[in-house]
């Protein structure tokens, strides 16, 4: 594939309509303008509807080429995913892009509405079900995609089926979020292997390296002030760490099932990536995949 990929080689995406989880601010902010900025319609789903109007009108002052809708969503509350995919699948004829950009890092301990565990239920189970929710909108447009925002951390992850919410566990912030971001790949992995080689949607993942954004800023320990003080050092912009996830989303040539992150790791253009070797374990995916269903109460119509 080409390694000198730019946002200049987006195609049109007039007709097109797009989803952005956490599109208020960093790198949902930046996919949301550029998809925009190239024609799309974008449906900002964000949690703090204030903050997502401000940043809509900000991207708006650009004279877009594309429409920028607000549309409340809240990842920690399966009933607000219910509630948000009912209410676009009831006005919308055609769903192109899903991306599953939203996330929490290495926060203090806390549950969702539904009692998950916040990092695993935010950036995985959440999305999982949202996902499932949209699913049969993307199977019924042509040449749809899946994008999930995992991450580097998913290196140092590992599912523990035994106790996902870490209710018998010390709870870790780092080791939550290296789950939840594991989690996200083998769910992509897992879903491209289900969608087959018959139907036009595919599902891809990317990663944004070390990116200046929010993220990250309520992380504690030693680790996370590590990472904080380090990040604008050997990372980059948040607009280039939505590179890889904006690539995975338009570029022509990518297929179903591939990983994009910055060339570096940390940073650097967006170029395809080989993820860990414990992302790809099927066995782990198909548990992950079951145990989700049963914890969100959702059936992929595949």
């Amino acid at each position: 594939m080409n390694r000198k990929w730019s946002v200049e080689q987006i195609p049109n995406l007039a007709g097109k309509t797009a989803i952005v989880t956490g599109a208020n601010s960093g790198l949902g902010f930046e996919i949301t303008k550029v998809l925009a900025q190239h024609g799309a319609r974008v449906i900002m789903a964000c949690r703090n509807l204030d903050k997502a109007n401000v940043a809509a009108d900000a991207i708006r002052q650009s004279r877009p080429q594309g429409d920028i809708e607000v549309v409340s969503l809240d990842l920690a509350s399966l009933k607000s995913v219910r509630s948000f995919a009912s209410e676009f699948l009831e006005k919308s004829t055609h769903l192109d892009l899903l991306i599953n950009n939203a996330g929490l890092m290495a926060i203090n301990e806390n549950r969702t509405e539904d009692g998950f565990e916040m990092q695993l239920g935010v950036n995985h189970l959440a999305h999982f079900a949202l996902t499932s929710a949209l699913m049969p909108l993307l199977l019924a447009t042509p040449q749809s995609r899946v994008v999930s925002m995992s991450s580097n951390a998913h290196k140092f992850g590992s599912m523990n089926f035994a106790d996902l919410m870490y209710e018998k566990r010390r709870y870790s912030r780092w080791g939550a979020y290296g789950q939840s971001k594991l989690a996200n790949l083998l769910f992509i992995f897992e879903l491209n292997k289900r969608l087959g080689t018959s139907a036009t949607t595919m599902a891809l993942a990317a990663h944004p390296g070390v990116a200046s954004t929010n993220l990250g800023q309520n992380g504690g320990g030693i680790i996370g002030v590590g990472f904080l003080l380090t990040a604008p050092l050997i990372g980059h912009s948040a607009y280039k760490g939505s590179l890889p996830a904006l690539r995975a989303a338009t570029d022509p040539d990518a297929r179903g099932g591939q990983y994009f992150g910055p060339r570096y790791s940390m940073a650097g253009p967006p170029v395809l990536e080989s993820p860990k070797e414990t992302a790809s374990n099927s066995a782990d995916a198909e548990q992950l995949w079951r145990i989700s269903e049963k914890l969100t109460g959702v059936a992929f119509p595949l």
